[in-house]
């Protein structure tokens, strides 16, 4: 199996393999949080040497997935708040507009009433799918469903956010 091997120099069971298509996937989901590619590598490399700094506490190599998302979206969240207090205006100055942010508001918005309209069970999963980016087997595993399950709630959930949406 390809992957992405860090190393600590002693032993090779402190080793900490991340496959390459888990390095993708960390890669989207850095992307999602900033919308730049360079700053989502950047936020990559920073999880993979937390990561690997607490290598210990990952139980099961099954459940790498989700634990390096979790670090992969804290790193993303203490990235983005760097860079508001970086760009913090000084007294008097405006604030920097960004015109891409600007205009994809009002979806963003529209977005945001669109999943609090839906019952918590199909936010979870929604939120599940596309913000820790897992697929359709580690929900069901995590929820003890029956992947068919899992299919077809996220497919009505989907249904139902996109008729709130273009109603």
């Amino acid at each position: 199996m390809g992957g992405i091997r860090v190393v600590s120099g002693t032993s090779a069971d402190q080793d900490l393999l991340v496959p390459k298509p888990m390095r993708s996937r960390a890669l989207r989901l850095a992307r999602r949080y900033t919308g730049d590619p360079e700053e989502a590598e950047d936020i990559v490399q920073e999880a993979l040497i937390r990561a690997w700094r607490h290598r210990d506490h990952l139980a099961e190599q099954e459940k790498m997935w989700p634990w390096l998302a979790r670090i992969v979206a804290n790193e993303a969240m203490r990235s983005l708040a760097r860079r508001r207090w970086e760009r913090e205006p000084e007294a008097g100055e405006e604030p920097p507009v960004d015109d891409a942010l600007l205009a994809s508001a009002p979806q963003r918005l529209d977005l945001a009433r669109g999943l609090e309209r839906l019952g918590v069970v199909d936010r979870e999963l929604l939120r599940m799918r596309y913000d820790l980016d897992l697929t359709q087997v580690e929900i069901a595993a995590r929820l003890g469903l029956p992947e068919g399950t899992v299919k077809v709630r996220l497919h009505r959930a989907r249904a139902k956010l996109r008729r709130d949406l273009t109603a």
